[in-house]
């Protein structure tokens, strides 16, 4: 029986640094040298640096084709505005190129939202629902949840059995948030209401300043939409 599991992809821990240091070569500020000695500073095998490498590569310096254009903006506004929290941006194209790290992000983002912490072991039981009850679902999703936790969203507590969620993280800039929102609609693969993507689970770490009516209404990737019922959405923006 060939299994339909969908592919995990991202199955490393991603230090924030070495997004900071990838994103660096796209802005001009950094080389592939200095990535080389971040990665080696870390003292990983040849295989892990090899396997790290493939998901830093996808994720800013070979993005999908679907996605280049994407991360270029991301890109762009780091050049322009380094003052952003660089999270927001590891964040919003991990959820756009990895579904499996948008999962997990949106299980703890649903389970602690109303206590502020969730159950290690409930994460990984939903996820393994999803993608099969096997060693590899587990140490992965150990794997997302510990870049999650090193990328400011949450802390790992009682030898990493909770997961405690953190303040959320202010986001000001309005082509930020709105990129933020396009790579959760580029995750979810569809129109979300406006009247839920301030608490989309998620984007469970940012928290929005502005009012998001605004924001998609100034954005050329964003569109808004209004259904039978008068209830607004927001989709990608018809390209072509």
């Amino acid at each position: 029986m060939i299994s339909t599991a969908p592919r995990i992809g991202f199955d490393r821990f991603i230090d924030l640094r070495w997004i900071v240091a990838v994103m660096n070569v796209r802005t001009g500020a950094g080389s592939l040298d200095e990535v080389n000695a971040v990665l080696d500073a870390a003292r990983l095998s040849v295989a892990a640096k090899k396997k790290v490498r493939t998901i830093l590569n996808r994720l800013w310096l070979e993005p999908r084709p679907e996605l280049q254009e994407f991360a270029n903006r991301a890109i762009a506004i780091r050049k322009a505005k380094p003052e952003v929290d660089v999270s927001a941006f590891a964040w919003g194209m991990a959820i756009a190129t990895y579904p499996f790290f948008g999962k997990v992000a949106e299980f703890v983002g649903r389970l602690s939202a109303l206590q502020g912490d969730c159950s290690a072991a409930e994460v990984h039981r939903r996820m393994s629902e999803i993608y099969g009850e096997r060693e590899g679902t587990y140490r992965m999703t150990n794997m997302v949840l510990q870049s999650q936790a090193d990328w400011g969203a949450i802390e790992r507590v009682e030898k990493g059995k909770r997961l405690v969620r953190l303040a959320g993280k202010s986001l000001s800039d309005q082509e930020t948030v709105s990129w933020l929102i396009e790579a959760a609609l580029r995750y979810q693969g569809r129109a979300m209401a406006l009247a839920t993507l301030q608490s989309s689970a998620v984007l469970y770490p940012f928290v929005f300043d502005q009012s998001l009516a605004y924001v998609v209404s100034k954005s050329a990737a964003l569109e808004l939409r209004v259904d039978g019922s008068s209830q607004q959405f927001v989709a990608l923006q018809a390209t072509g």
